[in-house]
């Protein structure tokens, strides 16, 4: 394990996996049971990325279905079926994350289930990669919500100038912004064509493949040593004594 004052935050659904064709597949599942036609996957990536009950609605919505008070628990017993018939690792990315590690603390930070997640990850053969894993159903609530991740923080040592989170989404991006950390969005994961371009603010990193993502979290450990270089700098000579 790399500087243990570092976190590197990564996404799940579109960062870490591509998970689309099992959750589309379950959600249309779930639509032609309630006797809705069933939607292309593309349409059903693009409503992923804010937890299962708001997939389930808008899927629903999008299908011309009434949205049922079983619908959320159906969907989710399908799911569970389903979580890794489809679902892999993109490519390279086992590596990156290895990299992370060598840098400081790993999580995944999702809007997912804790309980999928973990699923997944094992059934890779990927969870050892990861200090912690945080889903949307716990007590800190979803992203954009940036508690999460600031409890992350806390737990691991880390600030906001320590702290990196890679994901996809718009979501994730919003996320970056209001915890006050370095954020990185991948183009690649299914998430990125929803976001809007007028909410980039120019500092972003974006990472068109694992290549490039690896360069950029070299590019984050070069300034995180000197912002801490800077800090131990400051401290040294604040508390030191003016001798006489």
């Amino acid at each position: 394990m790399g500087d243990l004052h570092r976190l590197i935050a990564f996404d799940l659904d579109g960062t870490i996996v591509d998970s689309r064709r099992d959750l589309a597949d379950s959600a249309n599942e779930l639509i032609t049971e309630l006797g809705g036609t069933a939607l292309p996957e593309e349409d059903i990536a693009r409503m992923v990325g804010e937890g299962a009950a708001l997939l389930v609605r808008r899927a629903l919505a999008a299908a011309g279905v009434r949205d049922v008070r079983t619908a959320l628990a159906r969907f989710l017993e399908i799911y569970d079926t389903r979580l890794l018939r489809h679902t892999r690792v993109y490519e390279g990315m086992v590596d990156v994350v290895r990299f992370a590690r060598s840098l400081g603390h790993v999580a995944v930070l999702t809007n997912k289930p804790k309980a999928p997640s973990e699923r997944i990850l094992d059934g890779l053969g990927i969870r050892d990669l990861f200090d912690e894993v945080v889903g949307g159903d716990g007590p800190l609530g979803r992203k954009p919500d940036p508690a999460g991740l600031n409890a992350l923080m806390r737990d691991f040592g880390a600030t906001s100038n320590t702290t990196m989170l890679i994901g996809d989404s718009a979501i994730d991006h919003e996320t970056a912004i209001r915890a006050g950390v370095r954020g990185c969005l991948v183009s690649f994961g299914f998430g990125f064509q929803n976001l809007p371009q007028d909410r980039l603010r120019g500092d972003e990193w974006i990472a068109t493949d694992t290549s490039q993502l690896r360069a950029i979290l070299e590019k984050f450990a070069e300034l995180t040593e000197v912002t801490e270089e800077r800090s131990h700098r400051r401290n040294g000579v604040n508390g030191g004594k003016r001798s006489s």
